[in-house]
């Protein structure tokens, strides 16, 4: 599957809050994301992403084993995605340690996430702050099977979001990875 999605700087996170709240009720949930690459960074060198999150919810936690390959879109940054759930995630570390994977980053992102419909598809909308980061992020992905889909998939997430009052200025491809670890040099 590949994983459909575009992501804005949010200028107005409670009006935006406010319009996903009129589709459908939203979670509250706080994602600890580490993300594991080889000695020699080949998955970040290559786009690719090899990650465990562990997602807190207010009645439940769970993780996810997740790998990203590298994007089939640049505008975007939409990407071929594998993930499972894991009973155990110390386990799935350190079978990764074990197998010669590194943690590169870890941080941890807080999440009001929104599931609907929107021009005949799923769509899951989640506004992300990261406490080491400036400001609101507004993701908005759906899931296509084939790459031939994701231009039209696309087109209905921008659809989505101009709705939700994103600006086409308002849209970046920067990576929260690359946001931290910036920030926690300059520290």
């Amino acid at each position: 599957m590949i994983e459909a999605e575009l992501k804005a700087r949010v200028r107005n996170p409670e009006h935006v809050m406010g319009q996903l709240d009129r589709l459908t009720e939203g979670r509250a949930e706080i994602y600890h994301d580490t993300y594991y690459d080889d000695p020699s960074g080949s998955l970040d060198a290559e786009g690719q992403e090899l990650r465990v999150r562990t997602i807190h919810g207010p009645n439940s936690t769970r993780s996810v084993l997740t790998y990203k390959g590298s994007r089939l879109d640049p505008e975007s940054g939409s990407k071929p995605e594998h993930e499972t759930r894991v009973d155990n995630p110390e386990a799935v570390h350190a079978m990764l340690r074990g197998l010669g994977y590194v943690p590169a980053i870890a941080f941890q992102k807080r999440c009001r996430n929104y599931e609907f419909s929107s021009r005949g598809r799923s769509l899951l909308a989640t506004l992300v702050q990261v406490p080491e980061i400036e400001g609101t992020f507004l993701e908005v992905e759906t899931m296509v099977p084939e790459e031939k889909e994701l231009s039209s998939a696309l087109a209905d997430i921008r659809s989505a979001m101009d709705e939700l009052g994103i600006r086409a200025d308002d849209f970046t491809t920067e990576l929260y990875t690359d946001a931290v670890a910036a920030q926690r040099a300059m520290e």
